[in-house]
């Protein structure tokens, strides 16, 4: 067997037992579920800063003669948008509970609801606030650091130990309580889940009382700093956004979705880093050293143009250079889901996959535009994703509206497709001379 076989064999093994291990399907799945929630939240605040806004920098409809009366409806958004990204990680920890339980083929809410209520008992419940310079110690409330993507790590770690402990003392049948025949049955399933419910909820909040005494920090304070922000600091940086971006794209070359193989790892950190630049610019806080450049609008505004590998570019290198009808009749049947990201009809069709001739631009254009992206928002030239978007926006309009109408970021999604179109173009053009030669 080929070095090559041997290497794909691997792959496909290793992509096997990701895509069907149990916690990151229950991770993913919820991340998925999850997209209308932060989508809504980016929407509202976007609408606060560029219509509803009187005050502040940045251009908003509000500010024009006589459009004033617009920012009567900025509570209106603001209400929405704490109730979606403000309660972001509370959502995640549901939905990571009734995932995981249904792998668990634990039925029902009970898993989501043990996961909400474990996360809620590890949870500091004194809030300090500051009043005319005096701090003051506010007793019985949630902060809501933990609530929206500061907590995301705790409540992933919690929602899936919690279930899994859950499950183990449901199904060893040890607290059961069984019930006569008489008794109603969602009243005998309550009590035949009472005591595990009890006792999960009582571990974890005994595992928080612990840590708290021992370490002098919460459970919280730990996650957050030993592991959420080095990973956070890793893959919000460039490398580890390249690194993400090739373990992606090796996947998909050989026929393998790999955003679905880095999903668990990627959508957790990345729409972590997008919900915290739109709670900062909701704030008025737009200093590019305070926002996180590499968040997941980035990656779908200057990574996945025309959708993964930027085939954008091979798109059009194609109806410029291809002198292959097999190639333009691909291209004209891709070009309607490139517009919305949608790439698998020229991915399997042309194919890249398993193709030597289109493979390397494939994994190498992502990185470039990446790279290149990073450093001209890094300059300032383009402005700071922000907001988050449906991952089909159309190019333009989705640097465009992630930025909050920034033109540099507009320039800078053109420039990448330009440099898509360069790398891609030799390789087209190395196809017609390919099929020269078989001819």
């Amino acid at each position: 067997m080929k070095f090559s076989d041997q290497l794909t064999e691997k792959l496909l093994t290793f992509a096997s037992k990701v895509a069907s291990q149990k916690h990151m399907c229950a991770v993913k799945n919820a991340f998925t579920s999850l997209m209308p929630v932060i989508i809504t939240g980016s929407f509202c605040t976007l609408i606060t800063n560029v219509v509803c806004a009187t005050e502040g920098n940045g251009i908003s409809l509000g500010k024009l003669p006589g459009m004033q009366w617009l920012s009567m409806f900025t509570d209106w958004f603001n209400a929405a948008n704490y109730a979606t990204l403000n309660f972001f990680t509370v959502a995640a920890v549901v939905l990571i509970g009734l995932e995981l339980g249904r792998l668990n083929r634990q039925e029902g809410f009970m898993p989501g609801i043990i996961a909400l209520c474990s996360f809620v008992s590890c949870l500091p419940s004194v809030v300090q606030v500051t009043h005319n310079d005096v701090v003051i110690d506010v007793s019985g409330v949630i902060g809501k650091d933990y609530t929206a993507s500061r907590g995301l790590f705790l409540g992933i770690v919690i929602a899936l130990v919690s279930v899994e402990i859950y499950t183990k003392l449901v199904n060893s049948g040890a607290m059961k309580i069984t019930m006569p025949d008489s008794v109603p049955g969602n009243v005998a399933n309550s009590f035949n889940v009472l005591f595990p419910s009890m006792a999960t909820v009582l571990i974890c909040a005994l595992f928080n009382f612990i840590t708290t005494k021992v370490f002098g920090m919460s459970l919280y304070t730990i996650i957050y700093t030993f592991l959420q922000t080095p990973l956070e600091k890793v893959m919000q940086g460039l490398p580890g956004l390249l690194i993400l971006m090739l373990v992606a794209q090796v996947f998909w070359s050989i026929g393998i979705h790999g955003n679905q193989i880095i999903k668990p790892v990627r959508d957790p950190l990345l729409n972590a880093a997008i919900l915290a630049n739109t709670e900062l610019v909701g704030q008025g806080i737009t200093e590019i050293s305070k926002l996180n450049i590499i968040n997941m609008s980035f990656w779908d505004t200057y990574m996945s143009l025309g959708g993964s590998g930027c085939t954008i570019g091979l798109l059009i290198a194609i109806f410029l250079f291809s002198k292959r009808g097999d190639y333009r009749a691909i291209a004209k049947l891709e070009t309607a889901p490139a517009i919305f990201e949608i790439n698998e009809p020229m991915t399997f069709g042309l194919p890249i996959v398993l193709n030597p001739l289109l493979v390397l631009p494939f994994i190498i254009t992502p990185l470039v535009t990446g790279t290149f992206a990073y450093f001209m928002t890094k300059i300032g030239f383009a402005g700071v994703c922000v907001y988050a978007m449906p991952w089909t926006t159309p190019p333009i309009l989705s640097a465009w509206l992630s930025t909050g109408g920034s033109i540099g970021a507009i320039i800078t999604q053109l420039l990448c497709i330009l440099l898509s179109i360069a790398i891609y173009t030799p390789f087209v053009i190395l196809a017609n001379k390919a099929q020269d030669a078989t001819a």
